[in-house]
């Protein structure tokens, strides 16, 4: 539909389990969060591995959506003819989509082998961390509070400041 040009080249739109999905234009503080975890990322992803932001990963053929953040295996030109179709850690910011982040997006994650997919929940300023990828969901969910600190499984030595991805 994209391609056939159904939607505007400046669209927001989102395909998850079949269904698309029209996205909020993004407020300041969710823009400011997604740079912050970023810049957080880049300092501790192991070589072999990129960071791409806000671009589609084709988790499988009804899902296709465009996660804040996604640490994904190989280099930028790998993906030059198809988008990843996994990752080793998603990272989305919620505000105003915290209810379907914490739902629909994570059992997509999770079913699809996402193995850590974290919600940095601007609302209450925590940070989501799941792990444990089942065809159910994720089997381990810890809210980290803004003075605590994670380290991504795809990088165990390195420690993040939780505070430092909130704006």
């Amino acid at each position: 539909m994209v391609d056939a040009g159904a939607f505007a080249a400046d669209a927001r739109v989102e395909l998850l389990d079949g269904e698309l999905l029209d996205m909020s234009p993004q407020k300041s503080a969710h823009a400011t969060a997604v740079g912050l975890v970023e810049e957080a990322l880049r300092g501790c992803i192991p070589a072999g591995c990129h960071i791409r932001s806000q671009k589609p990963l084709a988790l499988d053929d009804r899902s296709e959506p465009e996660p804040d953040i996604a640490v994904v295996p190989g280099q930028l030109r790998d993906y030059a003819r198809r988008h990843p179709a996994s990752a080793l850690l998603i990272v989305e910011v919620a505000d105003s989509s915290l209810p379907y982040d914490q739902t629909d997006k994570a059992r997509a994650y999770a079913r699809n082998g996402i193995p850590e997919y974290w919600i940095l929940n601007l609302r209450e300023r925590v940070l989501e961390v799941c792990r444990g990828a089942a065809a159910q969901g994720y089997r381990e969910r810890q809210s980290i509070a803004a003075a605590g600190q994670v380290a991504p499984l795809l990088a165990p030595e390195s420690s993040i400041q939780v505070s430092a991805l909130l704006p």
